[in-house]
């Protein structure tokens, strides 16, 4: 089966953030799976495609927010009021529609789409629903909007993020309705994107793109650590959270330390906690640690650095948030939701580790479930992709827009 895999970013040969390293898993999960898969889309400035000869590049983009300047901004925000659409697939539009067809037409015969996300598929959401296609949902993004919008504090802010929330919302139904089968990374997001029933939609399991060797661990440089993509507004108000409310309540002597980009206005003046930006090698930096904090307070979609974190066998405490999409949850992690128990929970585990009781367990066994899971889940998915590709009696498919589902 030959599939084209259209994400607003392709597989690159150093991913950074979760949405990259998710974008890896998948496409190595379909290949698993027996499909031919050519990535479709765009590329950060500088970045390399991991697999050029089944890359069909649409040029370099500016995705994140962060790295954009104020005039990339306005423009965005000024194509996204012209066009009636999300912010972020505005960002997208520096291609047109025929330049995608030809690009489609370039890449025949395939067999269907694996729409990876909303960002692309809806900049061009005419073209790329034409054809039988996977809806892959990295998120409930109407849902992630809204919860950014509530917890923004500029006002300018909550308004672009309320408009998100609305512009997503329908974007998000119409692809979930048109597409063959639906793959949301938590089932949480199911039920937020209303395709509950399992004839509809299933939740992926996910699997970092590379396995974890297990090397034994010595000497640890800090008690707590925490890793992730800081400038991204979920994760923010995660880090946030625990800064402002579960760092005071820790030990004098506990040690912390936080790798990732951050925001320029987010830093700690506490003298416990060492605000290390990007890291070089972050699952050397993860062992460096006795106990990781996942600290995510809202969100949708899945965690990767929880996926990342069981897969080492690292002591690790986690809010419920943190837990998305995750069905088995390792011996050696306590659950926490307020900032008092989650402290406690820390205390207790930077303790444990100290005196011998907190071991590191062999992750290999949460890898291989999640595994198995996965092949299982995208081989169904294709299933439904190829009998919608066989009963396909209309070439040109729904208009986008229709509300027509497809029987299962």
């Amino acid at each position: 089966m030959r599939l084209i895999f259209v994400s607003s970013l392709v597989p690159g040969t150093a991913p950074e953030d979760g949405y990259e390293i998710a974008n890896h898993a998948i496409v190595e999960g379909l290949r698993r799976a027996g499909a031919r898969v050519t990535a479709l889309g765009f590329i950060s400035p500088g970045a390399t495609p991991s697999d050029p000869e089944e890359t069909a590049l649409l040029g370099e983009v500016i995705i994140r927010t962060s790295d954009a300047t104020a005039g990339m901004k306005l423009r965005w925000l000024a194509t996204a009021a012209l066009r009636g659409t999300t912010v972020s697939s505005a960002k997208l539009r520096v291609v047109t529609r025929e330049t995608i067809r030809r690009e489609l037409a370039r890449l025949e015969p395939y067999d269907g789409l694996i729409l990876n996300g909303v960002w692309l598929a809806g900049a061009f959401e005419e073209v790329f629903t034409a054809r039988p296609y996977v809806f892959i949902a990295h998120n409930a993004e109407h849902v992630s909007a809204r919860q950014n919008a509530a917890r923004v504090e500029s006002r300018v802010e909550r308004i672009l993020f309320r408009r998100e929330a609305r512009y997503l919302a329908e974007l998000e139904e119409r692809l979930c309705a048109n597409a063959a089968f639906v793959l949301t990374l938590s089932d949480d997001d199911r039920h937020s994107l209303n395709v509950a029933r399992d004839d509809r939609a299933l939740s992926l399991p996910l699997v970092m793109p590379v396995a974890a060797d297990m090397p034994g661990r010595s000497a640890r440089t800090f008690d707590v650590g925490l890793i992730g993509s800081w400038i991204q507004v979920p994760n923010r108000i995660g880090l946030e959270w625990f800064l402002r409310e579960v760092v005071p309540r820790l030990d004098a002597e506990v040690s912390i330390a936080v790798a990732g980009r951050t925001p320029r206005e987010l830093s700690s003046d506490d003298p416990r906690v060492a605000m290390l930006g990007r890291v070089e090698n972050a699952r050397a930096f993860m062992r460096d640690c006795r106990v990781i904090a996942l600290a995510s307070r809202v969100g949708t979609g899945v965690q990767l650095k929880t996926i990342e974190t069981f897969e080492l066998g690292l002591p690790a405490v986690a809010t419920r948030s943190s837990l998305r999409g995750i069905s088995s949850v390792p011996a050696n992690v306590e659950k926490a939701d307020d900032a008092m128990a989650f402290a406690a929970a820390l205390t207790r585990q930077i303790q444990g580790q100290r005196a011998g009781r907190v071991a590191d367990l062999d992750g290999t066994g949460f890898r291989a479930a999640q595994l198995r899971r996965m092949d299982d889940v995208l081989r169904i998915a294709m299933d439904r992709l190829e009998a919608a590709t066989r009963d396909r009696e209309v070439p040109s498919g729904p208009r986008a827009g229709q509300a027509t589902l497809r029987g299962p």
